[in-house]
This record gives structure tokens, sequence and C-alpha cells, in this order.
């Protein structure tokens, strides 16, 4: 596979990339995000490596515009920082994952092999219809009533997966394993705030709600019976 390492700490690239190349990778390395940036979009990368806190150009501003570009390759974010909320802000930029400085090399390898397995979106559908709602895949956009939601990329993503199994429950840490990789107690929040957060920009205003809670489950979007 042919892997792209961002990260300006020399130490930190180097270990990535020379153990990604022992295990047979073509790597390519940028030393600040700018360069990382027009890399990746003009590249054709089965996965990016991003380091979060760079000088210039800062890892979330570079994986923005990466998905704004339209690039669809996983995205590994590496960082100092490992609080949740730090979490949240990397995988609202359109990260898929997200790894805590200092790591093994063998956790890292992992779960670059874990993104770069999850099926290609031209495998699935490219456009979802529950009642009102429709969620185009292809086009990166979601509706109600004629109405285009103001979704951040991860809203969307946990939108599509809703959309993809509506009427039936899609668990926390279904939702958590499928989008981020994560493999946190299902009953952590972070799913929680963010489904809040999505109820409010598809719910909000109309006159029958379609996301729903399965208490002690998950979450199900469906047409209310």
């Amino acid at each position: 596979m042919r892997m792209l390492i961002i990260d300006d700490d020399a130490r930190t690239r180097a270990f990535v990339a020379d153990g990604l190349r022992q295990q047979g990778h073509t790597v390519d390395e940028a030393a600040e995000g700018e360069t990382g940036l027009h890399m990746a979009v003009e590249g054709a990368y089965d996965a990016v490596v991003i380091d979060r806190m760079m000088p210039g150009l800062p890892g979330l501003e570079a994986v923005q515009a990466m998905r704004t570009a339209g690039l669809k390759a996983p995205v590994l974010m590496l960082t100092a920082l490992g609080s949740v909320d730090d979490r949240v802000a990397g995988l609202n930029a359109g990260a898929d994952d997200y790894l805590v400085k200092p790591f093994a090399f063998s956790e890292l390898s992992a779960r670059l092999q874990a993104l770069v397995r999850r099926p290609p979106l031209a495998d699935a559908p490219m456009r979802h219809q529950v009642a009102d709602l429709e969620v185009d895949v292809a086009a990166h956009r979601a509706t109600r009533a004629g109405r285009t939601l103001d979704l951040t990329p991860h809203e969307f993503k946990l939108l599509e997966r809703l959309a993809r199994n509506a009427g039936h429950a899609v668990t926390r840490a279904m939702l958590l394993e499928s989008l981020w990789g994560f493999h946190f107690d299902p009953r952590a929040n972070l799913i929680d705030a963010h489904v809040s957060r999505l109820r409010a920009k598809v719910d909000r205003g109309f006159d029958r709600d379609l996301i729903h809670t399965i208490r002690g489950v998950g979450y199900v979007l469906k047409t209310p019976e």
C-alpha cells in the first residue's frame, strides 16, 4: 500500500515511515501541513497519517481541507492531546481515527490496517431516503423537506450510518467501531453527544422526529408509526 506521513517532528516521521517501509509499504513524507495537504489531494494514497500540532497549517485544518477537496482515503491523526474533547475535535475535522503519543508502532500499524479494510464508498448505496429526509452520500449532502442540513463531517457519517440501517437499531458500540475504530466502553458519551447535536439539525423545526433512542441499545432512524 501507499502511505503518506505528515509530521514536522523528524523522529516521529522517521519512526512511522521506517516501520511501514519494513512492512513493504510505499511511504511518502511531508514535514509540514501545507505540503502534506497538496500531496494528499494530488496523490493516490491508501491512507494518510498526520500530526495534529504543526507550525504553519495545523493538522486539524489540513484534514478539513483534504475532505473539502474530496479526499476519500482514511486519515489517522497523531497527537499529544488525549482528552475526549481533543479526540472529538479531530474526528469532527474529518479524521477517521486518533492515536495519542507516545504510541507503539504495532498499534499504529493495526489501526491503519483496520482503516484500509473498511469497504470503499463505491460498495455502498449512494442515496438513502427516510420520509422527507434524503442522504446523498456521493454529493456529501443531506436534506430534509428540501432544506439542506449543515452537518459536520462526522455528523454526516453518523447520519449516513443510521440511514443505511434505517428501521434497524444501531448500537453505540457499532457506531464507535464502524465510524472511528474506537473500542471505548459503549456507555461513553461520545456517541450520545454527537447524536444530540445531529438531532438538533435533523429533527428540530419539523413536525415529526426521525432519530429515536432505543434505551440501553442505541439509536434508530425511522418514520414514526
